[in-house]
C-alpha cells in the first residue's frame, strides 16, 4: 500500500487517541503517548501476526504524526465537541484502516479470508488500546455497529480486488461502505440483534 495511505490512517486514529487524552485532561506528553499507541496499535498487531516487519519501527514519521495530532488537539480541543469528534474520526479511521490492513495482507499473499480478518484487527485494535488506557468502556462492547463496519469494509475490498477491480477503487468502495454503515450506527443508533433479544420479545 502507498505510504501516504498508511500515514493518513494513522493520523486519524492518532487524533482519536489525543482526544481521549483531552477528555481526561492529561498533559501534552500523555497526549502524544495516546496518539502514537492508538495510531500504530492495530497495524502493529497485524504485522506481528502476518510475519511482516512492524511498519513504524523503521520510520520515525509515525512518531511525528502522533506529535502533530497531539498539538492539534491540545490547541483546538476546547473548541470542538470532543465526544462527537472522537466518534466520527473513529468511524473514518475504522473504515480506512480496515481497507489498509486487508490490502497489506493481500500484498503479502495472505489467504483472502485471513486478509479480511487482518483488516478488522487493524481497524479495531488501536481503539481498544486507547479505551483501555483511558479507562473507558471499549466502543466494541457497545451495541452500536462497529466491528461489522470494519468487516464490511475489509471484505468488500478483498472481494472487489480479487474480482479484478483496481485496488484503489476497491479500497474507495470498501471504505465508503464501512464508513456509511458506521455512520448510520452513530446517527441512527443502528445495532444488530443481541443474544436473547428475540426470545425476550416472545416471552
Amino acid at each position: 500500500m502507498p505510504p501516504i495511505l498508511d500515514y493518513a490512517g494513522v493520523t486519524v486514529f492518532a487524533l482519536t487517541g489525543a482526544l481521549a487524552a483531552a477528555r481526561d485532561k492529561h498533559d501534552i506528553i500523555t497526549f502524544w503517548f495516546f496518539a502514537v499507541v492508538t495510531g500504530v496499535g492495530g497495524g502493529t498487531l497485524r504485522d506481528l501476526l502476518i510475519g511482516a516487519p512492524v511498519f513504524w519501527v523503521s520510520d520515525p514519521t509515525y512518531l511525528g504524526i502522533g506529535a502533530i495530532a497531539s498539538l492539534i488537539v491540545w490547541f483546538a480541543g476546547e473548541r470542538v465537541e470532543r465526544v462527537t469528534a472522537l466518534n466520527w474520526l473513529d468511524a473514518l479511521g475504522l473504515a480506512a484502516y480496515a481497507v489498509i490492513g486487508a490490502g497489506k495482507a493481500l500484498a503479502l499473499d495472505v489467504n483472502p479470508f485471513i486478509a479480511v480478518a487482518m483488516g478488522v484487527l487493524t481497524a479495531c485494535f488501536g481503539g481498544v488500546i486507547r479505551d483501555v488506557l483511558a479507562g473507558q468502556p471499549s466502543i466494541l462492547l457497545k451495541r452500536e455497529i462497529s466491528i461489522s463496519a470494519a468487516l464490511l469494509a475489509a471484505a468488500l475490498f478483498v472481494a472487489l480486488t480479487l474480482g479484478g477491480l483496481a485496488p484503489v477503487w476497491a479500497g474507495v468502495a470498501g471504505a465508503v461502505a464501512g464508513f456509511g454503515l458506521r455512520a448510520g450506527a452513530i446517527h441512527y443508533g443502528w445495532a444488530l440483534p443481541s443474544f436473547g433479544e428475540q426470545r425476550g420479545r416472545k416471552a
